[in-house]
């Protein structure tokens, strides 16, 4: 089978998604660039995700284009591999419908902080305004509020979007951007709501990247 290893990948992280409660049913989607032919691995279109094998794993070129796979490729294709092209930085991205980080994005002035020390990794995540799911415009209003070094934004009434170096890094954004939205959520509904003071979330980032850095 052809790109054998990042359709594996990116199977285990679907199932992954899907045991977390990141995903459910057929909505939500994962990307993997290939690190030597460019190329990357997306699930499928309207697949379940029970029982998929990474052969249903589809392989798209960086322009979207479908290349390999018995299934159609993911509709949000084009905001995985916008994200790609303008971020070298990314090799993997994730999207996901998770119920509290779509919450937290409606409303008319949403805000995401963190309230632990690890959330502060994947700050700030910046709200994208509704567009047509699987559009150019959405693929590249993510990429506008992602900026050169965004790890999540959340898109009003859609959903979130994550990305990283590798897998476990953009997992690790998914699943730290959704928890931030849990707490942010139960302690805005019990009254208790306080996030990380400012200097302290800069404190942190600093030290999360100088320990990723050696």
């Amino acid at each position: 089978m052809k790109y054998e290893k990042i359709r594996n990948i990116v199977l285990d992280a679907i199932k992954q998604a899907v045991a977390q409660g990141l995903i459910h049913g057929t909505s939500g989607n994962i990307a993997l660039r290939d690190d030597e032919d460019d190329v990357v691995a997306i699930t499928p279109s309207g697949i379940s995700y029970d029982g998929m094998t990474a052969e249903d794993i589809a392989i798209v070129d960086l322009n979207g284009k479908w290349l390999d796979g018995k299934y159609k490729p993911s509709s949000e294709v084009p905001m995985h591999t916008a994200v790609m092209r303008a971020r070298p930085d990314v090799r993997a991205t994730v999207h996901t419908h998770a119920m509290f980080a779509t919450i937290m994005a409606m409303g008319e002035n949403p805000v995401l902080r963190p309230i632990t020390p690890p959330q502060c990794e994947f700050t700030p995540v910046g709200i994208v305004p509704f567009t047509m799911p699987g559009s150019d415009d959405v693929a590249d209003k993510v990429v506008e509020t992602l900026g050169k070094d965004g790890r999540s934004v959340l898109i009003k009434n859609h959903g979130m979007f994550s990305c990283g170096k590798n897998m476990k890094a953009a997992m690790n954004a998914a699943v730290y951007t959704e928890e931030m939205a849990v707490t942010t959520f139960y302690s805005k509904l019990l009254g208790t709501y306080e996030p990380m003071p400012e200097e302290a979330e800069a404190a942190m980032k600093a030290l999360i990247a100088a320990d990723q850095a050696v």
